[in-house]
C-alpha cells in the first residue's frame, strides 16, 4: 500500500533575514553609542543610528509577517510545517527565558555575593578596606565609590499601576483567545483591542517612571550597579513589551479581515504565548527589582 507524505513549503529566498540583521547591528551600536556619549555629555551619531536600526527592524517585520500571512493565507502550510512552527516558538521563548535569567543572574550575584564580599563578609575585611573603606553591605546600593548619589525607585504608584495593567492585559487577552475559540468575533476583536491599548498605556507610564527617575531621584545608568541592574531589567522588559505590542496589532488587523478560524490560528496563539511571557516577566521584576 503507497503512503502518502504530505508536502513540506521551502519558501523562496527572502530579503528579511540580512534586512534584520542590519537592523539588529544597527541597534547594538546606535545603543552603545548613546549610552557612551551620555556618560560624557557629549551629542554624536548614536541617536540617528539606534533611529536607524529600530525603523529597518519595523520595516523587517512588516515585510516578513507580511509574507508569512500571504503563505498561510494561500494553503501553502501543511501540518508539519505548523507543527515546526510550534516548536520553534517555543524554543524562541525558551532563549528569552534564558535571556533574562541572565540579568537577573547578574541581579543575584550582585546582591548575595559582591555587595556582602565588599562589606567584609566570609573573612573579606582587609578586601574591604582597601576596595571600598567604610562600605555598608546594604541593598539598593546608592552610593557609589565616586560619590555619586541616588534614590531608589519603590514600587508604590507607577510600578504598581503598571503591574495591574500587564495582569489586566493577560486577562483581557485570555478572554480574546476564548472568544476566537468560541467563534464570537466580536469578542475577539474588543478584547484583544483593549490588551493592545494596555500595552500602550504601560509603555507610556513606563516613560513617565523613567522621567520621574531621572528627574527627581537622580537614578541614571551612572548610579552605579543599582541604577544599571534596574535600566537593563526594566528597559529591556519594555523593549519585549513594545515587540508584543506590535505583535499584537498585526494580530488586530488580521483579526478584522476575517483572518483566523477556531481550529486554525497558531499566529494568534504563538502571540499569546508570548505576551503571557512577557507578563510573567514583569511580576518577577516587579518583586525581585522593585519590592525586594
Amino acid at each position: 500500500m503507497q503512503q502518502s507524505y504530505e508536502k513540506y513549503y521551502v519558501p523562496a529566498q527572502s530579503p528579511w533575514p540580512i534586512v534584520g540583521a542590519v537592523a539588529l547591528f544597527l541597534i547594538a551600536v546606535g545603543a552603545a553609542n548613546v549610552v557612551i556619549e551620555s556618560t560624557k555629555s557629549v551629542d554624536g551619531y548614536g541617536k540617528p543610528i539606534l533611529l536607524a536600526g529600530l525603523l529597518a527592524l519595523l520595516v523587517m517585520l512588516f515585510g516578513w509577517f507580511k509574507n508569512q500571512i500571504d503563505e498561510s493565507m494561500s494553503g501553502l502550510y501543511s501540518a508539519q510545517l505548523g507543527r515546526s512552527y510550534r516548536q520553534g516558538m517555543a524554543w524562541f521563548i525558551f532563549s528569552e527565558v534564558m535571556f533574562f535569567a541572565a540579568f537577573f543572574g547578574a541581579l543575584f550575584y550582585a546582591r548575595t555575593i559582591a555587595i556582602p564580599w565588599l562589606g567584609g563578609a566570609s573573612n573579606n575585611a582587609m578586601t574591604n578596606e582597601v576596595l571600598w573603606p567604610g562600605f555598608e553591605a546594604v541593598w539598593p546600593l546608592l552610593t557609589t565609590p565616586g560619590g555619586t548619589t541616588t534614590q531608589q525607585m519603590g514600587p508604590a504608584g507607577l510600578p504598581t499601576i503598571n503591574t495591574i495593567i500587564l495582569l489586566v492585559s493577560s486577562v483581557t487577552l485570555h478572554f480574546a483567545h476564548v472568544g476566537l475559540e468560541q467563534g464570537k468575533r466580536k469578542q475577539l476583536a474588543w478584547m484583544l483591542g483593549l490588551t493592545i491599548v494596555l500595552g500602550c498605556v504601560f509603555l507610556t507610564l513606563q516613560v513617565e517612571e523613567y522621567i520621574h527617575a531621572y528627574n527627581d531621584l537622580g537614578l541614571t545608568l551612572q548610579s552605579g550597579i543599582y541604577g544599571n541592574t534596574f535600566f537593563l531589567l526594566t528597559g529591556f522588559h519594555g523593549m519585549h513589551v513594545t515587540l508584543g505590542t506590535i505583535i499584537l496589532m498585526v494580530l488586530f488587523f488580521r483579526v478584522l479581515k476575517g483572518h483566523f478560524t477556531p481550529h486554525n490560528h497558531f499566529a494568534f496563539q504563538a502571540g499569546s504565548w508570548y505576551w503571557h511571557f512577557v507578563d510573567v516577566v514583569w511580576v518577577m521584576l516587579f518583586v525581585f527589582v522593585y519590592i525586594l
